[in-house]
């Protein structure tokens, strides 16, 4: 018997037509494709699996809210599903399929004569801000499989993927190669402690130096005030190194051009020679 598992029992073909997954709430936050979207979106890395008549497509993205991974199932009919992972998400799904794996090895052959009332052999949740992932390994007359859903706590329909359970280790293998090169951290809103403000005075000039974040990342903001009037401008942490670099770069300039003029002012004249 196949464990292809059609992991849609009582969900119309419809809801993985791929116009209809393009309009799901689910993606607002990674997807930069739709309105309210996170910016423009970058592809680092893709891996394809082919589990039995299913292709499934990692795609590992970032936009400015951070990175994840796009998880696409498409079916032997063309039918197309698909869920998002931080990558915080996505590690903690990599354990989970490997205790869903272990599992899946202690059960005996499958009996049709002796399903589970609701199909379900074995269930986990995993919650990452206000989505909610359920993970049900399930057994039908087709066999068995892991049904991965995707719901959103403020609304919005659900997404879904069915990976068969003999792909499960092949799936959280190719997980782990990504997690791998990429890491667990979704590059998003910085954890730790931000560094205080410093202030410095020059002549009758304020600067300010103040570090803050926002969902773009952490940037530092430069404020010069004179006579109650402030002007600002603001340097996102990415460029911070390339900056200090430039600004390095003339201060050795105006060293070297200050030193170059000393030594000129220094230099004994024609008449001090002949004395």
């Amino acid at each position: 018997m196949s464990d292809l598992g059609s992991g849609d029992e009582g969900i119309s073909a419809s809801k993985y037509n791929v116009a209809n997954m393009e309009g799901s709430s689910s993606r607002n936050e990674f997807d930069s494709s739709v309105k309210g979207g996170s910016g423009v979106e970058q592809e680092l890395a893709t891996k394809m699996l082919q589990i039995q008549s299913k292709r499934f497509y990692l795609d590992v993205k970032q936009n400015r809210r951070g990175r994840f991974i796009k998880v696409a199932e498409i079916g032997a009919d063309g039918r197309r599903s698909q869920i998002y992972l931080a990558l915080s998400t996505a590690a903690e799904f990599r354990d989970h399929l490997s205790s869903f794996s272990d599992y899946y090895s202690s059960l005996g052959p499958p009996n049709t004569d002796n399903l589970p009332e609701d199909g379900k052999l074995k269930s986990e949740m995993m919650i990452k801000d206000y989505r909610r992932y359920y993970l049900d390994l399930k057994e039908n007359a087709r066999g068995r499989f892991l049904r991965v859903s995707q719901t959103i706590t403020r609304g919005g329909p659900r997404s879904q993927i069915a990976l068969p359970a003999q792909g499960m280790i092949e799936f959280r293998d190719a997980l782990t190669d990504l997690l791998e090169e990429f890491g667990a951290n979704d590059g998003g809103r910085f954890k730790g402690d931000l560094p205080e403000e410093r202030h410095m005075k020059v002549d009758n000039k304020n600067f300010y130096f103040d570090i803050g974040q926002n969902n773009r990342g952490v940037y530092m903001r430069i404020s010069e005030v004179k006579n109650n009037f402030r002007t600002s401008i603001t340097i996102p942490e990415k460029c911070w190194i390339r900056f200090r670099d430039i600004f390095n770069d003339y201060c050795e300039k105006m060293k070297k051009s200050s030193e170059s003029i000393t030594a000129d002012i220094n230099l004994p004249t024609s008449s001090n020679s002949l004395k």
